[in-house]
């Protein structure tokens, strides 16, 4: 089915892929960025496939209720109670030591919408499973995706979070007014 997969992503949608990631890196947790639409769901399942990876991800607990509740399980999601005033990273990162394979995805910007400052939970999550973090930029004016290389990051935040941004220069979202 990848060779399906594969029409779909670079013939059909005629988007391309720069970077990969080893198999071998069994657990991480990939930012992913800009989020501005629905869509970029279905381009990390297409990539998904494409790199023959498993790659999780968590959302708010209402997408994991009927109808639809099988598919985001099927598909390797998580609920999550968003519910003020509990400790997501801790409840997050206390998954990693359970899975054998438990790479996840996640927005830093947490919505769809715009904000000014990303959220900081992906990288505490890496930080308190000790596991690397993996950049990937969905850049619809290009039509690519872009992987980086693992890296464990421990600097400051304020330090981290510069060069991170670096990576994410000159992208551009689905919608270029929300990132």
């Amino acid at each position: 089915m990848r060779w399906l997969y594969k029409i779909i992503f670079f013939k059909i949608l005629g988007w391309s892929l720069n970077g990969t990631v080893d198999p071998a890196i069994k657990k991480c947790v990939f930012i992913v960025a800009p989020h501005t639409s629905w869509f970029d769901f279905y381009l990390g399942l297409l990539i998904r496939k494409i790199l023959n990876i498993e790659i999780n991800f968590v959302g708010k607990k209402e997408l994991f209720k009927p109808p639809f509740g099988w598919y985001f399980r099927w598909v390797g999601g998580a609920p999550l109670d968003r519910t003020p005033g509990q400790n997501k990273v801790e409840a997050i990162a206390a998954i990693f030591p359970t899975k054998e394979i438990f790479r996840l995805a996640l927005s830093p910007e947490g919505t769809r919408e715009k904000v000014d400052n990303w959220r900081t939970g992906f990288y505490y999550i890496a930080q308190k499973a000790n596991v690397p973090i993996i950049k990937v930029a969905f850049d619809y004016g290009r039509k690519e995706i872009k992987i980086a290389a693992p890296v464990f990051y421990n600097k400051t935040f304020e330090e981290d979070i510069l060069e991170i941004e670096k990576f994410y220069a000159g992208v551009t979202g689905k919608y270029p007014d929300k990132f």
